[in-house]
């Protein structure tokens, strides 16, 4: 790989990006010229107030190509441009050699739940005390056990064991939490999401962790459960709280996240004609609310 670096002056960034893209450069990133000097500027205004300024007087534009040719073909073809007036060509660099995914997977270590429930990339090894160990590697879906909401719903999991009872996870992502429920012995397990990508993360998720779960689209759901969990956010709880508890049997538990700290009373409120939340956790200010259903 090999950068072509630019120094561009304010009116010629955005014409200068496009021609670069045009140009089959895989990557353009932009920055301040004058970063760390005197001369940098802050692009932002007031709160409520726009931006001072668009862009900063200079910018250094790095364009990535795939080989050495292309990059000094691509800066040959700007320089005579009219809108290439007042930039320059600082030079092209090779990029120095990396081992790209292990770079990307040194950044994901394994993530405490409890003391003996973690969750593990593929290639790391478990700590000797996970006795519970959920594989899950960083993907496009929401869940990697790195969130404090979804660390919230595992303890909670984990403190409830839901044995040999029946569970929904509403708004799945990448599964985690149905996962893990089957780790704790949950069966069955129901998991739905309204994204088909999220759908297809859980069933590739639960069976690398040899999780039974049925998982589809919301309209899959029928019946009622032990167990409800969602972790999704404050607005889309609001409006699912009708169904939601609809699905909760009697005796059963609620369990909700996605929830700031200051958010719980509206979230008491949304839920009062059903159930009476209260907050069992919290962590960096997020909340887990949990009911029990009448």
């Amino acid at each position: 790989m090999f950068e072509l670096v630019l120094l561009v002056p304010e009116a010629g960034v955005e014409p200068v990006g496009d021609a670069l893209v045009v140009l089959d450069a895989l990557s353009v990133s932009v920055e301040d010229a004058d970063a760390l000097t005197p001369s940098e500027q802050a692009l932002f205004g007031e709160p409520g107030m726009p931006p001072p300024k668009e862009g900063w007087n200079r910018s250094r534009v790095v364009a990535l190509f795939p080989d050495e040719a292309l990059a000094r073909e691509a800066a040959a073809l700007l320089l005579p441009q009219d809108f290439f007036e007042g930039a320059q060509v600082m030079g092209v660099r090779a990029v120095a050699e990396q081992d790209w995914v292990r770079l990307t997977q040194s950044q994901f270590d394994p993530v405490e739940i409890t003391p003996t429930f973690w969750i593990v990339p593929t290639w790391h090894e478990p700590p000797a005390a996970a006795k519970e160990v959920i594989r899950l590697d960083p993907g496009l879906a929401f869940g990697t056990g790195t969130h404090p909401t979804t660390r919230m719903c595992l303890r909670w999991i984990a403190g409830h064991a839901p044995r040999r009872q029946r569970v929904l996870d509403y708004g799945c992502g990448s599964g985690i939490l149905a996962i893990g429920a089957a780790k704790f012995g949950a069966d069955p397990i129901v998991a739905v999401d309204i994204d088909p990508a999220a759908v297809e993360s859980s069933r590739l998720n639960a069976d690398a962790n040899g999780a039974v779960l049925r998982t589809g689209l919301p309209d899959v759901v029928d019946g009622d459960f032990d167990v409800v969990l969602a972790n999704i956010l404050a607005t889309p709880l609001k409006v699912l709280a009708p169904l939601l508890c609809e699905r909760v049997r009697a005796g059963g538990h609620l369990v909700l996240a996605g929830i700031l700290a200051r958010q719980e009373e509206e979230l008491r409120e949304a839920y009062a004609p059903w159930v009476k939340l209260s907050v069992s956790d919290e962590e960096d200010g997020w909340i887990l609310m949990t009911a029990s259903k009448v």
